[in-house]
């Protein structure tokens, strides 16, 4: 097998699970675009930039909540110089590139950093088109959802870690942001920088203790490991759980429980548009649905349309009560995920979001409620994806053969080529030159039967292929004969499920970027950065694929 190139492109309609909306959406953009309100492109992102018309007095009041929030995330409580540089941007009337994801534990799955890179590209990018813009990361911090970050998966070299905090049931329903680790996190993080190795595993490791301490929640520890793994990039981070935001906010909370009914109309519509367009609708809309939570005795509880008012958890309320709420304490307010980007881009002067495909799906259905609340949408783009493959793990691929579309294939397609290539050197030869003579022998015949009658050409094709599948069906039964004296494809093929394709899915989706960070160091970043593009020139058909990065 040849050595891989350094970096490969993978279509996303070559992997497992893509949906038809999020494929159209690469590929064929008018399909979909009455479901957005502008091309994926530059083009899209300067008309949505256009589209800015944010309030002055919001803006200033924006930038400050952002000053003191990055300030606090930042070593010593300092402000990294090229995070304020892009606040002072900000605050002159740059628009912003957005991105976000929930608060997981120790950075939590890679894409949360490829979305950081994506965002920080995007507004170079528009930068250096005219576009003046700068990179925002929305910390998800009022999600409730504490199962889905409150572990990390590794790989190291003992294979693959899940680092994981038990939830304490005090806490269970509260937004993550409000959720302090406790001292169980200390043991987690020496046992995590135990198992880093390579050239930065110290600035991970220090990263790591300085973020994740007891009296940190799972909001700010997230912020300050961004903070400082990303310094110098200019990324400005945002927790949303802010009291200061959700004032600022209220006003689109107020409307949207004064125009539930018709918010919720509109979206049961585009729900029915999607599916009728042959695609799904990401968030099940229901008629009780108001696309807000309230917190009740300290949990996030979803508010339902009931006998011509609403309810929270067991708690009544009639439309002025919960209005007078959201005056007094907006604070208890969140928005679900379809509401959510129409908060984010009421507080952020937004001409493009950056997201993954569930998040675009999302986007399909939030575009009815950006028209009704704000007028305006900004420009959806899809982050980078990328499958990073180390050094000894590319020598295994090379070892049996394989390729990462394999994996794509499922571990029963991996497995049979690995105990093709796994025979004892004599048997591996020996099967190479037999099949070599088969395929001979019979090509031999080709000619002459052609001659003969053309119309047996086509039945000496299904022997040939008939004997050269018995034949490695035996070279199989022969390698798996192999394996059981040894064990060691069981092995191999374990560590390269772990490295490659972990739990059935991208390994983006579930390993954490930090030891690929600790072995190959900030260089890692660059290279990444580099090739994060996902702003397409003006009128660009190229679809964004995803890349299988060899380090």
């Amino acid at each position: 097998m040849t050595a891989p190139a350094e970096l490969q492109a993978v279509p996303f309609s070559e992997i497992p699970h893509t949906t038809e909306l999020f494929s159209a959406f690469l590929a064929d953009f008018p399909r979909v675009a009455k479901f957005y309100s502008h091309p994926p492109d530059l083009s899209g992102i300067a008309a949505a930039a256009r589209e800015v018309n944010f309030a002055p007095q919001t803006r200033r009041a924006v930038v400050e909540v952002l000053r003191e929030q990055n300030r606090r995330f930042g070593p010593g409580n300092q402000l990294d110089p090229a995070v304020g540089k892009s606040l002072d941007r900000l605050a002159a009337g740059a628009v912003a590139i957005v991105t976000g994801q929930q608060a997981g534990l120790f950075s939590g799955p890679s894409f949360s950093f490829y979305k950081a890179l994506s965002a920080i590209r995007c507004a170079e990018e528009c930068t250096r088109a005219g576009i003046g813009a700068v990179p925002v990361f929305w910390i998800a911090t009022e999600d409730h959802d504490l199962a889905e970050v409150n572990h990390a998966f590794w790989n190291t070299r003992q294979g693959s870690a899940r680092y994981e905090l038990q939830p304490n049931e005090p806490y269970a329903g509260r937004r993550v942001g409000e959720i302090p680790l406790g001292d169980a996190v200390q043991p987690l993080v020496a046992a995590a920088c135990n198992a880093l190795d390579g050239v930065c595993m110290e600035t991970v490791s220090a990263a790591l203790r300085e973020s994740y301490a007891p009296g940190e929640t799972y909001g700010s520890s997230f912020a300050k490991l961004m903070a400082r793994l990303l310094a110098g990039r200019g990324l400005i981070l945002l927790d949303a759980l802010d009291p200061r935001l959700h004032r600022l906010a209220a006003p689109v909370f107020a409307r949207t429980l004064s125009e539930a009914a018709a918010l919720r109309d509109a979206l049961l519509a585009r729900s029915s548009d999607l599916e009728a367009s042959g695609f799904h609708a990401q968030v099940k809309v229901t008629r009780e649905s108001t696309l807000l939570f309230f917190t009740v005795n300290g949990r996030r509880e979803p508010v339902r349309a009931r006998n011509g008012g609403f309810s929270a958890a067991d708690t009544e309320f009639s439309p002025s009560q919960l209005a007078s709420a959201v005056e007094t304490t907006p604070e208890a307010f969140s928005p679900n995920a379809l509401l959510r980007p129409v908060v984010q881009d009421s507080l952020l002067p937004t001409a493009a979001y950056i997201g993954g495909p569930a998040e675009l799906a999302y986007l399909a259905q939030s575009h009815v409620l950006y028209q009704r609340i704000l007028g305006r949408m900004p420009a959806v783009l899809p982050r980078a994806s990328f499958t990073l493959v180390e050094p000894a793990i590319a020598r295994f691929l090379a070892l049996y053969g394989l390729a990462f579309q394999d994996f794509l294939a499922g571990p029963q397609h991996v497995r049979a080529k690995m105990e093709q290539k796994s025979l004892p050197g004599g048997l591996s030869s020996g099967f190479d030159e037999a099949e070599k003579s088969l395929r001979d022998l019979l090509n031999r015949f080709k000619s002459p039967l052609e001659n003969l009658d053309s119309t047996l050409v086509g039945a000496l094709e299904n022997t040939q292929e008939k004997i050269l599948h018995q034949f490695n069906q035996l070279r199989g039964k022969v390698g798996r004969a192999e394996n059981f004296r040894t064990g060691v494809l069981d092995r191999h093929q374990q560590i390269l499920l772990d490295a490659l394709y972990p739990e059935g899915g991208l390994q983006e989706r579930s390993l954490c970027f930090l030891p690929f960070l600790a072995a190959h160091g900030p260089e890692l970043l660059d290279r990444l950065q580099e090739l994060s593009s996902v702003a397409r020139a003006t009128g660009g058909h190229a679809s964004p694929a995803h890349r299988v990065l060899f380090l």
